[in-house]
């Protein structure tokens, strides 16, 4: 009898599942702690806990995580350079650091507009080199010739050897300015993906297991490994996109609503009749726009680990993850000690890293290019928690708050503090871990803005719960001003929102919150067996697929009385070819755009017989002339052989809805432009 295990890492839990292949029941689970920086002991206690002997029948292996959005919503990504080739327009509230823009780019044709300035890309690599773990690439225009990514790439390679991500490697869609937003952000995560992936590899080798191994992405499909660790930027929402397709199967509704409280983030998405709702301008996390095809969802920087700090009267919820205090009285034995001592800050002094109930810790990673005022503080941390008094106890100083920022950001320092799970423990609605530290930190807190420990923790729940509301009934009533919304819910109208489709709720406790948010939202809510696992499940539903984007462009004489051609260009992802007939130009992309897949595929071990490939054809025309202005491919390769196959039986990947009217990217294409 053959199984199949699921592994999903989370902000806090490692969470696995096995499922028999023969009828898709859950043979058991287990959870663990993720660990951090090392990842390799959370997997190793998450799997340790299901039955050894029918982990021995294994033959296929998914993984799902947070760890990517996660980085991203708590801005802890690595140092990149990022170089934009063409004359873009950088919005003024744009937080990338280390980017320069120079001459260069092609147009839409794909022909060079002005020479590529490779003495102003040499200088901006040799400043940052050392500086920064990877490079990022993005030209104008690089989905109709890529030939400056290309040389910018082997320029950079030469001279750091440090990896490089090119926009045209990851959209084939236009959008100059998110192309080269989306390849800064896979490259700040390359090293995440390398350490994740490395440590799931290893871990099952470790044991003598020989199955299939592949990762969801975040639009709900699977790719090899070797996909997921060149393309991290794709397993963003990976998490969410798991625990769709698992609350789907969990509850046996193959189209509801889901919320996925998790210890980071709050993610909310949409299954229709068992194809999940998909984003048609791409992924959007933590406020940047990226190309990425993935889940539509409303996602929010708060979970069960999200830090709960105030300032003046109000209680704000992350968007840092912290350990929470019942948590860290159990890791760390002299903190109850610490917590006991009770720092009182100055009132008008509290913000996110003072606090009366927020402590630091150094981690076991080893410090690699600090500044000076990095290395002061980090040499003032101990493997102990300290508050900001303790570690400053002889200084009439704190510490700057960029410095702290920056010591977490890289991974070196993790915060302690008040969380949502610690309010849980204290009104005795969770109780895994030392609810006496919960008891401390509410008090203190309370105190702070004037009110009882009992009292802020309910209206920290209410919060909780309402933000939850607010983030479902802001996704489910897509374009309507979130701010009206928030009125609906916050101020009693002896009315509720009413939701037509049953809503899943996946986390650990999330029980805890049922009874808040049906005073909220008029909704059957659901809270399905082994849903603290659900993620882990849904890394198992995806399907082996594989899209690949081809675009044949006819290029027409400058000369308006003479409508004839000049020829066919075709783009696609190895660049550009050009043709003199269209009819061969189209046949050639129909079979260039076939082989990608199936070479993918093969690169996964699968078979050409195992995998269905299957296109779609858009003609754009301008309003003269009976030849197409340009011709959009879209294929898709699944397989049908994964040996869940059975369990997910008529799932399905969507594909775009081509009867929609005319979109930007029309436009564009219309304009000979862009957008950058």
């Amino acid at each position: 009898m053959a199984y199949s295990l699921g592994i999903d890492a989370g902000g806090t839990y490692t969470d696995s599942i096995l499922i028999r292949n023969s009828d898709g029941e859950v043979a058991g689970s287990n959870k663990a702690f993720t660990t951090y920086p090392d990842l390799l002991e959370g997997i190793t206690r998450s799997i340790d806990g299901l039955d050894q002997e029918k982990l021995k029948l294994v033959t296929m292996v998914s993984v799902s995580t947070t760890l990517a959005t996660n980085t991203i919503l708590e801005k802890t990504g690595y140092p990149v350079g990022l170089v934009l080739v063409g004359n873009y327009e950088i919005p003024a509230d744009s937080e990338i650091e280390n980017c320069i823009m120079v001459q260069g780019g092609h147009d839409s044709h794909g022909d060079e507009i002005t020479e590529l300035d490779l003495s102003a890309v040499e200088n901006f690599v040799l400043r940052l080199k050392g500086r920064v773990s990877a490079f990022a690439v993005s030209s104008y225009f690089s989905v109709r010739n890529p030939e400056h990514e290309l040389r910018v790439k082997a320029l950079i390679q030469e001279l750091t050897g440090l990896p490089v991500v090119c926009g045209h490697e990851l959209a084939q869609s236009l959008g100059a300015y998110e192309r080269g937003v989306t390849a800064y952000l896979n490259a700040q995560l390359l090293p995440v993906a390398e350490v994740f992936l490395k440590t799931v590899v290893c871990e099952i080798k470790r044991r003598g297991l020989e199955p299939r191994i592949a990762m969801l992405r975040c639009d709900g499909s699977v790719v090899s490994m070797h996909e997921a660790m060149r393309k991290p930027i794709e397993s963003v929402f990976s998490g969410p996109a798991a625990s769709l397709l698992g609350a789907s199967y969990l509850s046996g509704h193959d189209t509801c609503a889901v919320i996925d409280v998790g210890g980071t983030s709050t993610d909310v998405s949409l299954i229709h009749r068992g194809l999940p709702y998909l984003s048609e301008t791409g992924a959007v996390v933590g406020g940047w726009q990226t190309k990425v095809r993935a889940l539509r969802m409303e996602t929010s920087a708060m979970g069960g680990d999200s830090h709960i700090w105030v300032q003046g009267t109000k209680i704000n919820i992350g968007p840092r993850r912290v350990i929470p205090l019942c948590r860290a009285a159990v890791l760390y034995p002299s903190f109850m000690d610490t917590l006991r001592k009770r720092w009182i800050p100055d009132k008008l002094k509290l913000n996110e890293h003072i606090q009366a109930t927020k402590f630091f810790i150094r981690t076991k990673k080893e410090p690699v290019n600090l500044t000076r005022e990095e290395e002061e503080l980090l040499a003032m941390i101990r493997d102990e928690p300290l508050s900001l008094k303790d570690i400053y106890w002889d200084k009439n100083i704190l510490p700057a708050r960029k410095v702290m920022d920056s010591l977490i950001q890289k991974r070196l320092v993790q915060a302690i503090g008040f969380t949502p799970t610690d309010a849980l423990h204290v009104l005795g609605e969770y109780a895994e871990w030392n609810a006496e530290a919960s008891v401390i930190g509410a008090t203190l807190l309370a105190n702070f803005i004037g009110t009882e420990r009992q009292e802020f923790c309910l209206d920290l729940k209410r919060l909780f719960a309402r933000n939850m509301a607010k983030d479902l009934i802001s996704f489910l009533m897509e374009g309507v001003d979130r701010n009206e919304i928030e009125k609906m819910i916050e101020i009693s109208f002896f009315s509720r929102f009413k939701v037509d489709i049953p809503v899943v709720l996946l986390g650990g406790p999330v029980r805890a919150y049922v009874d808040d948010l049906k005073k909220l939202i008029d909704a059957e809510i659901i809270v399905p067996e082994y849903s603290e696992v659900g993620n882990a499940v849904g890394a198992l539903v995806g399907k082996g697929t594989k899209r690949v984007e081809i675009t044949v462009r006819t290029t027409y004489s400058e000369s308006r009385y003479d409508l004839r051609t000049k020829g066919v260009f075709v783009y696609t992802p190895a660049g550009r070819r050009h043709f003199v007939i269209r009819e061969e130009a189209l046949e050639f992309a129909e079979e260039f755009g076939r082989k990608l897949v199936l070479d993918y595929m093969a690169e996964s071990g699968l078979s050409p017989d195992h995998v269905t490939v299957s296109m779609e054809k858009k003609d754009i025309m301008v309003h003269t002339g009976n030849i197409p202005l340009e011709t959009r491919f879209i294929f898709e390769g699944v397989s049908n052989s994964d040996v869940y196959e059975r369990a997910v039986s008529g799932y399905k990947m969507p594909f775009i809805n081509f009867d929609e009217p005319e979109d930007e990217y029309e436009k564009q294409i219309r304009s000979g432009e862009e957008v950058s």
